[in-house]
């Protein structure tokens, strides 16, 4: 009887065909799709202001992907005193210490300033998603990066720069200024007490120098805070 068994080549060209079909899949991947649709590992949720999105010392078994509103990052000393170390905004990651360990714990608490929508993603899903997408895994690593930049440069600011400048800077910062799209002039209601713990001086410092923005026309300030381009002034002059 004549051989009707498939060409010894036949698994291999299936097997090409499959790997083709899964490159092509994998060239599909949209990384801004996956960060603004739930799916299995994540989910969407949304928190008020004030609201904790975790506690220091709690287990890091999830990461978010901010839609929309402002997280603040604090951390609470041995002997009870705390520190606000970052304000997160749109595009920003928080808890990113999640894909560490398996037993990783938050070494920061995160609580919204504002209302804020999030794309929680379980550790799992993320570690899958960076080891098998590599669009997905550049736009990580792009944002790292960009945090560790964003750490020297606080810390460059703190060592050499007064807390005038450093209080400028860090409202240029709240507004978006110099990142992609235009400007948020007003920014989330922050209290004076917040700003003086990020920038390393006392709450009634922060007061004189808010009051001598506003004098110099920098900033409006009147329950919100509006922030001009002229602030940059501060930051520029020697």
């Amino acid at each position: 009887m004549p051989n009707r068994s498939k060409p010894r080549h036949a698994a291999a060209v299936g097997q090409g065909l499959g790997a083709l079909a899964l490159n092509e899949v994998a060239q599909h991947f949209d990384p801004a799709k996956f960060l603004a649709t739930v799916g299995l590992g994540r989910q969407m949720v949304t928190f008020q202001a004030k609201q904790v999105l975790f506690s220091q010392g709690d287990a890091a078994d999830a990461i978010f992907y901010i839609q929309e509103g402002r997280v603040r990052l604090t951390v609470v000393s041995k002997s009870g005193k705390e520190a606000t170390v970052a304000l997160l905004g749109l595009g920003d990651f928080v808890g990113e210490g999640c894909i560490t360990g398996a037993n990783s714990v938050r070494i920061t608490t995160a609580a919204a300033m504002t209302v804020c929508r999030l794309l929680k993603i379980n550790r799992d899903e993320m570690l899958r998603v960076l080891h098998q997408e590599h669009e997905f895994s550049d736009l990580f690593t792009a944002f790292l990066l960009a945090r560790n930049a964003r750490i020297q440069d606080d810390l460059v600011d703190q060592l050499f720069n007064s807390s005038e400048k450093r209080l400028a800077r860090v409202l240029l910062l709240l507004a978006q200024f110099g990142k992609p799209g235009k400007p948020e002039p007003v920014i989330p209601k922050i209290s004076h007490q917040v700003l003086a713990e990020m920038i390393g001086t006392t709450r009634s410092r922060v007061t004189f120098f808010l009051n001598r923005f506003r004098k110099l026309g920098f900033i409006d300030y009147n329950g919100e805070m509006r922030v001009h381009n002229s602030l940059l002034n501060i930051i520029l002059h020697d």
